[in-house]
């Protein structure tokens, strides 16, 4: 992030609109935050384009730009009038500029930047994982330091989060992320779009000891993950079976069983990880905090609660509502840059790859690295 001094005061109070337009959903929001660093969300609009995008079975990317481009207006004006509040009374504009898909990125960027320079207030440019890593904030204190699992359709990262902007990442996933495997389990077995809410509710009514799957990583000395082997097995397991909804339901509770395993199996390790990172007792309390899609699944939010009760930490994660792709996490962040004076100038690009811990994604490039930099 750019941090310019420009020609804008920064004010005790701040009014932010935050635009979110990442992958498929396109959101708006409006936030308020205190000189005390309190916030109320006084809006939060969420268009969905799951109809769009359920005849293919995942998110196709020039769809979801284009519907970014016919709904964007209207979303905005809707978070506007919810607020009960003034475009005029707004203190800045704050937008994810990525990572994501390139086209919905930039539509709902250039939103923001016209409206900024219409309203003649600054442009926060906001990295969409900064915004799931404060989305706990939400909902109530979530002091610094703490330990985050951060897990969605693009993302299964850990990190150490000292502060606004300081991220470690101690571990990160190598081929797929955990919201892909799911996606792509409910593809294989015809569960329809999006995978992961079905996947859950196909699960709850079948066996997970009924299929052997593997765990990938486990009992390795790092806190890396691996889901490509598991979506290959379960596509192998599916192709024997009698197809029949008993069997999807065993397949889909196994593979749900398999995934909470390996993310309390990997998180486990990061706790070590963490506190020997911030130079904590080794019994001294700490918090986890769990964002991102994924982090909807009751399961695995039952079992990381699980996990934190018997390692001494304490388990925070946003509401559900803010548990997907939502523009409130991405206003609060924007206002906590907006605190510290942190702007960006009109040419800040949009992009396709942003890691939110870019000096350790680009010495230990766990999720590949392409020419654009390190994958998130």
């Amino acid at each position: 992030m750019a941090i310019t001094a420009l020609k804008y005061t920064v004010q005790e109070k701040a009014l932010i609109l935050g635009i979110e337009s990442s992958c498929d959903e396109t959101a708006a929001s409006v936030l308020r935050r205190e000189a005390d660093g309190s916030i109320e969300i006084l809006s939060s609009v969420i268009a969905s384009q799951d109809e769009k995008h359920a005849p293919f079975g995942g998110v196709v990317p020039e769809i979801a730009a284009r519907a970014h481009m016919q709904k964007l207006d209207d979303i905005i004006e809707s978070a506007v009038t919810r607020a009960d509040v003034q475009y005029s009374d707004l203190s800045a504009i704050a937008a994810t500029s990525g990572p994501g898909l390139i086209g919905g990125v930039i539509a709902g960027l250039m939103g923001a930047k016209g409206l900024a320079m219409s309203l003649d207030v600054p442009l926060i440019a906001v990295n969409h994982l900064e915004g799931h890593a404060l989305s706990p904030r939400l909902a109530g204190e979530c002091p610094f330091p703490y330990l985050l699992l951060l897990i969605s359709g693009g993302h299964t990262q850990l990190l150490s989060v000292k502060g606004l902007g300081d991220y470690q990442r101690l571990g990160s996933t190598v081929d797929d992320a955990a919201g892909e495997a799911f996606d792509k389990t409910a593809k294989v077995m015809g569960l329809g779009f999006p995978g992961g809410p079905n996947v859950e509710r196909t699960a709850k009514n079948g066996n997970p000891a009924a299929i052997k799957l593997p765990r990938p990583f486990k009992g390795k000395d790092h806190a890396d993950f691996s889901f490509a082997g598991l979506k290959t097995a379960v596509a192998r397991a599916y192709d024997a079976s009698d197809k029949t909804e008993i069997a999807k339901a065993d397949i889909a509770a196994s593979f749900q069983e398999a995934v909470c395993d390996v993310l309390t199996e990997r998180s486990l390790r990061a706790m070590q990880m963490f506190r020997d990172d911030i130079k904590a007792e080794p019994d001294s309390a700490q918090r986890f905090v769990v964002a991102g899609g994924v982090a909807a699944n009751s399961q695995i939010r039952s079992s990381l609660d699980k996990l934190c009760e018997d390692s001494n930490f304490s388990l925070l994660a946003p509401p559900l509502k803010f548990c997907t792709d939502n523009a409130a996490m991405i206003a609060l962040a924007g206002a906590e840059h907006y605190a510290l004076g942190n702007f960006d100038n009109m040419d800040v690009k949009a992009r396709p790859r942003w890691p939110l811990d870019g000096d350790s994604a680009k010495h230990n490039p766990a999720s590949g690295f392409g020419k654009k930099g390190p994958k998130s």
